[in-house]
């Protein structure tokens, strides 16, 4: 039993599954959202909002957002998406 206790912790709430995943996994899925530049904001908005959920208090693993389960990174890209802050976005508009 301790050892689903310490998977668990390690992993998503409603799950047993490891939500860390490695820098170069995240880099795949931001290099292909960026084939689309029509779904993306351009580098200066992207490093903005990344600067802002990198100071985040809700920030985990340094990659997912507590509020969406997302990461952060990959929202962050999105032109369509915004900052799930329940007190509202902390990216600019």
């Amino acid at each position: 039993m301790l050892k689903q206790e310490a998977e668990r912790k390690d992993g998503c709430k409603g799950c047993s599954a490891n939500v860390h995943v490695s820098e170069e996994q995240l880099d795949r899925i931001v290099s292909k959202l960026a084939s689309h530049p029509d779904d993306c904001v351009d580098d200066a908005d992207y490093a903005e909002r990344l600067g802002t959920c990198g100071t985040c208090p809700s920030l985990q693993y340094g990659t997912t957002c507590a509020h969406c389960g997302c990461f952060v990174r990959v929202r962050a890209k999105l032109a369509a998406r915004g900052c799930p802050h329940p007190g509202g976005s902390r990216w600019k508009e």
